[in-house]
């Protein structure tokens, strides 16, 4: 079974073109603004200093590459939506975003994070749409699931994948995580893992 045992920063990029690429999938984590993106790629690798948290929205601004045991990528992408930033900054990480999701040749899946604490927001199922429509590999990863009771995540998650499924014949998978508990590490290291079978 996978396992992450090595995970190292390698550098923050303002254009995707200049983005490391060694022929290896690469994975990236993108959502909201402050949905725990990096909150989260630290949980997974077991590191809390890895990646750079903040209170703040739209805190990351370039994209974070990340090399895993050697033989694979994270990236943690700036987040759309809510951010307190100009318009003509929100313009510059939108074209990131685009570039990134568009023309990035390696990127194997965009994990999709989604805070599982409040109802679908139009942001989010515009986002997710896109990337149907141009065949951008995805999964759905919930987010902060230990902050409220487990009613509430379950019919908050309910109400996201009825409305996908006016867009969508088959739902992308899904995953439930706690960057607090650790809650959902292992469902990610399966995912990974398969996902780096079909590569090979």
């Amino acid at each position: 079974m996978f396992e992450i045992k090595k995970a190292e920063f390698v550098k923050s990029f303002d254009t995707v073109s200049k983005m490391q690429d060694n022929k290896i999938p690469e994975f990236a984590f993108i959502g909201r603004s402050n949905v725990g993106k990096s909150s989260l790629i630290n949980m997974l690798c077991g590191n809390k200093e890895l990646a750079k948290t903040s209170s703040v929205p739209g805190k990351t601004k370039l994209i974070n590459q990340f090399e895993i045991n050697d033989n694979l990528y994270f990236a943690d992408l700036p987040g759309y939506g809510y951010a307190k930033v100009s318009k003509k900054e929100r313009s510059i990480f939108e074209k990131l975003i685009e570039d990134y999701i568009l023309y990035r040749k390696n990127l194997y899946c965009l994990f999709i994070l989604i805070d599982s604490r409040i109802i679908p927001q139009k942001s989010d199922i515009a986002f997710i749409n896109n990337c149907g429509e141009n065949n951008i590999p995805i999964c759905l990863v919930f987010t902060k699931t230990d902050k409220y009771k487990g009613k509430n995540v379950d019919e908050n998650v309910k109400l996201m994948k009825d409305e996908l499924k006016k867009s969508w014949g088959k739902l992308p998978h899904c995953i439930f995580t706690s960057a607090q508990t650790g809650y959902g590490k292992i469902d990610f290291y399966k995912f990974i893992n398969d996902a780096l079978k079909c590569w090979e």
